[in-house]
């Protein structure tokens, strides 16, 4: 049956307009979104579906491609819906369900924008497009141009991993890589486009892209419907679960959602879930603060496929379907994501990159809140593989390496002999945690420098307790002081659990132990080492002994060791260091900076990472140089330099703003003496040199 679209809509105004995708903005009052609407009146579902293919046309009727000789297609669309047995039994949630976008053609949802909107060019002889883009929908397009003859640029932020520009190339693609963050690379694909007279895909604000969107909510319910209920109706969740970045994929959802209750195909409109990473989470700081529109940030994650620090209208529409039909926003950091992939692909068999690993960390979060019911149906939006994050997130300490010695001499079975020999070594697995990732890579080259261990890194308490659970190691080394959780608190779970309470732990650590600490301490730990005050050999020997290995000294004399650091950590500092203070809520900027500082052996270096301990640690630690982010949690950094400078005991003090926020001339009026240095053209030699200019 042909597309039934009939008009355009305003969502600023109302006004009305042919039923054309290519308008670009209302023709009364200049507003950007727009909507498209259909003759709703002649849809013939689920009748008129049985006798279509399974694919993401099936729904021509509510699709605003006219033609459909122009339809540009790789097979997407009608991904599988799965029952999310294990993770739901790992969680205590019996209602789980995932729509596994995963099978998309280039492992996608985006896969379905790309479909809809290239075809929609096709159709009206466009030759050339433009699309800035974080990855996925980069993918997508490059994908579909290739197959439609259509010539494509793409802007990309810098923080795109190498491996997704590779593949954008692999199709033919014209790649721009853009050294600013992703909002910043859509204004310069704006203007590209302009001035090349070339068509620019405009994302959420584009009537396509919606409309693509809205078949995942078709899928969900006319699936749901044959899993539930054996295909004798169509069954919407009470929960669609997503992770967020500009908002295109839930407003789709939404709208489709929407579109169906109108038809009366479903009883009600599901609940939505917004989940961002709170390292760019415009959105959810808006909805909890009650704004209707949604200020921008400066993203700092990791995870560059969701870092958009502006979302525009996308979040008021949001917001305003969520006050409507129920849901939530909410945010998750990092670390949570990356232990829920780890979660997701140990209970389903399934890999996801780390941004569907956002929508299941928020799940975990909002079960946990109660939010979600126990007698509630969810749909998670799993899309995407970790292939282009794998080598960031993972490294390589997944892998065992079987070499089979093959030199002239050697019998092949000595050569075997020697290679099973250390496979048994890698077998044994030992456990890093340690929030300086410095420490725990020197304890790891330690012990990989005479042993073929297979050594597991963990810069976060958490990430370390999932590694246990996960790996079953045979020997956690452990620092005490960390954030979010304690060495002590760690040692407490580990010990209190009858499946983890065997494995032997060393304490490695630079707090100065006291009494009290040291009752805590004992019967759960091995041993007990100072950082900076033992020699790196003793700890070797230590390791080997405390897992009932064997080594021979001799043949070793003349191993690797020796060329290993001493000590892991730098002495404590003198009386003469002097003392900096760094303010980020960024906590691997923050580190960053304080090794960077360290490695000069003349900075005594502290941290804080909010405005309030900053004011703390300024009043107690009387620092030489204070340097300040401009973007915290709890207030602007350039309050926290107001109230320096108000107190009489700090306000001399040296204060540098580093950001990677660009200052207003307002915001420069209130640095007050501060100095400011961008942090993307702040590198390590600039950094010192900077910093020893302060205090001279």
């Amino acid at each position: 049956m042909p597309s039934l679209f009939s008009h355009v809509v305003c969502l600023s105004c109302g006004h009305e307009m042919p039923p054309s995708v290519m308008i670009s903005k209302c023709e009364s009052c200049g507003g950007l979104w727009l909507d498209a609407r259909y003759d709703y009146s002649a849809v013939q579902w689920p009748q008129g579906l049985t006798r279509r293919p399974t694919s993401l046309w099936r729904y021509e009727e509510l699709l605003p491609l006219t033609d459909y000789k122009y339809k540009v297609s790789i097979g997407e669309g009608w991904t599988p819906i799965l029952r999310a047995e294990g993770l739901g039994r790992a969680l205590g949630h019996s209602h789980l369900f995932i729509k596994d976008e995963r099978q998309s053609p280039t492992g996608s949802f985006k896969d379905r924008q790309g479909a809809l909107s290239i075809s929609i060019l096709r159709q009206v002889g466009i030759q050339e497009c433009v699309l800035a883009s974080t990855g996925n929908a980069a993918a997508a397009y490059a994908a579909y141009c290739a197959r439609a003859g259509i010539k494509l640029w793409i802007f990309l932020p810098s923080m795109v991993p190498a491996e997704k520009m590779r593949e954008l190339g692999l199709y033919g693609a014209e790649i721009v890589k853009v050294s600013g963050s992703y909002d910043q690379t859509k204004k310069v694909a704006a203007d590209f486009a302009a001035r090349r007279n070339a068509y620019f895909d405009r994302g959420a604000r584009g009537v396509a892209g919606k409309e693509s969107m809205k078949t995942l909510a078709f899928e969900v319910a006319e699936q749901l419907g044959l899993e539930l209920a054996d295909g004798e109706r169509w069954i919407a969740p009470d929960w669609y679960l997503q992770a967020v970045s500009g908002g295109i994929g839930p407003l789709g959802v939404h709208k489709g959602f929407e579109e169906l209750f109108k038809l009366g195909l479903i009883d009600k409109i599901p609940k939505l879930a917004v989940v961002q990473v709170d390292g760019c989470a415009p959105m959810v700081q808006a909805f909890e603060r009650g704004l209707s529109e949604a200020p921008a940030v400066v993203p700092t994650t990791r995870i560059a496929v969701l870092a958009t620090g502006d979302p525009g209208p996308s979040y008021t529409m949001l917001r305003k379907a969520i006050l409507k039909d129920g849901g939530a926003m909410v945010c998750v950091d990092d670390s949570q994501a990356f232990r829920a992939m780890r979660r997701v692909a140990r209970t389903e068999g399934l890999s996801v990159e780390p941004a569907s690993a956002v929508a299941f960390a928020g799940l975990e979060k909002l079960l946990a809140l109660g939010q979600i019911k126990p007698d509630e149906t969810v749909l998670i939006n799993c899309s995407g593989h970790t292939f282009p994050a794998e080598k960031h997130i993972l490294e390589d300490q997944y892998v065992m390496d079987l070499e089979v010695e093959s030199s002239a001499p050697v019998r092949l079975e000595e050569g075997l002999g020697a290679a099973l020999e250390r496979l048994d070594e890698q077998i044994t697995k030992v456990l890093v945690i340690d929030d300086n990732p410095h420490d725990s890579r020197l304890i790891r080259r330690l012990l990989q420098a005479n042993k073929h261990y297979r050594v597991f890194e963990a810069n976060n308490p958490l990430d370390g307790l999932d590694l246990v659970r996960q790996r079953r190691p045979d020997l956690v080394i452990t620092d005490l002081t960390m954030p979010q959780m304690d060495g002590f608190a760690l040692l407490e779970q580990l010990k209190g659990n009858p499946e983890t309470a065997h494995i032997p732990v060393i304490v490695l650590s630079g707090k100065s132990l006291t009494e009290a600490d040291k009752v805590r301490l004992e019967g759960n730990t091995d041993s007990v080492w100072l950082k900076g005050n033992f020699d790196t050999r003793d700890l070797f020997k230590h390791v080997v002994e405390t897992l009932h290995d064997e080594i021979e000294l001799d043949d070793r004399a003349d191993a690797p060791i020796e060329h290993v650091p001493q000590p892991l950590v730098h002495p404590p500092a003198a009386h003469d260091l002097r003392k900096v203070l760094i303010v980020d809520d960024n906590l691997y900027d923050s580190r960053l900076v304080k090794r960077i500082l360290e490695a000069e052996k003349k900075f005594e270096i502290r941290e804080a990472h909010t405005g309030e301990g900053a004011l703390k640690a300024v009043q107690e630690l009387h620092p030489d140089l204070v340097i300040l982010d401009i973007m915290l949690p709890d207030m602007g950094g350039l309050d926290v330099l107001q109230r320096i400078r108000r107190e009489e005991n700090t306000r001399h003090t040296k204060v540098a703003i580093m950001s990677a926020k660009d200052l207003s001339e307002a915001e420069r009026a209130r640095m007050d003496n501060a100095v400011f240095w961008p942090k993307a053209t702040l590198d390590r030699r600039k950094l010192v040199e900077e910093v020893e200019k302060q205090l001279v």
